[in-house]
């Protein structure tokens, strides 16, 4: 928490400009859950800690870049593990992929160009490791008019852009929008969010930026029923954990030449992406671990409303179960197949990656609809704790609010608000809309099932299997002849 405070950052809550962020009541239960990635390093240092090859010691797994199957796997179990400790976002995960997919990105472009961009960048990452900071992923544009490209916008500022070089450095214009656990971070890894042509060239730029950085501003993101968190802790649900997203504004800030890893080199733009792609959509297995506690929420409230033997809630708890192991069994078979990269480093399987992902744009929302229908209708409708605790009001409700023998009302009502706060409130931004629109939208996910299909290979199996003839060529598809089929009897 020191580390965060007393840094001077420019940062805007409802309105109005905060002199120390880190004492705002709305942005304190994101700290708090950002806290917990550095309270399971102490706590499971297995599972949160590992040999670095950079700094010869063992440093924080979210800093680290993957040097085997194992390390991609082991950071699939942390991810779930912390979703379960804060049931909400913990806001390292973009980081996290942003250092791994750079590592073999800028060893790409030093391969094709003859440029310095890897040495730069494991140095960073050794700084980052050595002082086990924080790192934000910054990649998503404001885009403006989707038709087209960055340097076929009205205003160019729609994306980040070098504007000018000077003094041995670059200078940065524009915004990056829905970023998640910037304030609670140390540095910001600026990266292209899309493929980019030879008109781009400005827009094909990843640096890492202070997040104190003077020229920086922060505007914090609305959450729904985010000012609970002014009222007390009942009626939030979770009290002690949440999530942030921030939209942030370069102003020209000036980034030394030694802090920059992309430089007008567009063709490698879309290489960034999709090797970044590959490890986020890989790490909504986090939401695996969220999901674990809205189906024990759901369980737990079943239990307290006396229906927990009914054949149809054990179907309802066994359904989302089954939904929430299908999303962990998904990202961590993707972690399974990771291969070596050109740098060494070690990538998540992409095609199993995506599929990880488009599951997460649709089953916590069943997760969710099912835990609102064992809740019952009091989850959208109990009077407000102010009441409960009102002393002419409060005794009557507490009556009626018991239900199971032994269930206090109290505790009935916290379950009751956990789960309106995982799937209407708070919390509901980091497991629904961001399960939604996170590391891309259902289409990205598609574009790249679709193209890592083989659908040609598939069909060849099958014309093999049923006796076809050798297929000609397709419009759509490169073939090759299968095998002979084996002799009629």
């Amino acid at each position: 928490m020191s580390s965060l405070r007393g840094r001077g950052l420019s940062v805007w809550v409802l309105g109005e400009k905060v002199q120390e962020f880190a004492d705002h009541p709305v942005i304190t239960p994101s700290i708090n859950a950002m806290a917990e990635t550095y309270r399971l390093a102490e706590t499971d240092p297995e599972l949160a800690t590992v040999h670095s090859k950079l700094t010869g010691s063992r440093v924080h797994r979210f800093a680290h870049v993957c040097e085997s199957v194992e390390d991609v796997v082991a950071q699939s179990r942390m991810q779930r593990r912390l979703g379960q400790l804060t049931g909400t976002c913990f806001q390292r995960c973009v980081g996290m992929d942003a250092i791994n997919a750079g590592y073999t990105t800028t060893f790409r472009i030093d391969s094709a160009h003859g440029t310095a961009y890897h040495d730069r960048f494991k140095e960073f990452i050794a700084h980052v490791q050595s002082y086990n900071l924080v790192v934000g992923g910054a990649m998503t544009d404001p885009k403006g008019d989707r038709s087209r490209g960055p340097s076929a916008q009205d205003d160019p500022d729609m994306f980040v852009r070098i504007v000018d070089r000077r003094d041995g450095g670059i200078v940065l214009r524009g915004a990056k929008t829905h970023q998640t656990g910037s304030l609670n971070a140390h540095w910001l890894v600026v990266m292209p969010g899309q493929r980019l042509s030879d008109k781009d060239a400005a827009y094909a730029v990843s640096a890492a930026v202070p997040v104190d950085d003077p020229k920086l501003t922060y505007v914090l993101g609305r959450q729904s029923c985010d000012t609970r968190s002014l009222e007390g802790d009942v009626d939030v649900g979770n009290a002690r954990y949440g999530g942030q997203e921030v939209t942030i504004v370069f102003d020209d800030v000036w980034i030394p030449d030694s802090r920059v890893f992309m430089d007008g080199e567009y063709e490698f733009a879309a290489d960034l992406v999709e090797r970044f792609t590959a490890y986020h959509r890989r790490s909504y297995v986090c939401k695996a671990g969220v999901g674990d506690v809205l189906v024990g929420a759901a369980a737990e409230i079943a239990a307290m409303n006396g229906v927990d033997r009914a054949s149809h809630v054990k179907d309802k708890l066994v359904e989302s179960t089954f939904l929430n192991e299908t999303i962990f069994g998904t990202g961590f078979a993707a972690s399974m197949a990771a291969k070596p990269t050109p740098a060494g480093n070690y990538e998540p399987d992409t095609l199993l990656a995506n599929v990880c992902k488009h599951h997460v744009t649709k089953l916590p929302y069943e997760i969710a609809r099912l835990a609102q229908d064992l809740a019952g209708g009091l989850v959208a409708t109990m009077p407000s704790d102010a009441d409960f605790e009102n002393d002419q009001v409060g005794p009557v409700l507490k009556k009626y609010l018991k239900a199971a023998p032994g269930v206090h009302p109290d505790d009935r009502r916290r379950i009751l608000r956990l789960v309106e706060n995982m799937t209407m409130g708070r919390n509901a931004v980091g497991y629904l809309a961001e399960s939604m629109h996170g590391a891309g939208s259902p289409a990205a996910q598609r574009v790249v099932i679709n193209k890592l299909a083989q659908f040609a290979e598939k069909r060849a199996f099958a014309r093999r299997l049923a006796g076809c003839s050798a297929c000609p060529q397709s419009p759509s598809s490169t073939w090759t002849s299968p095998p002979p089929p084996p002799p009629r009897n």
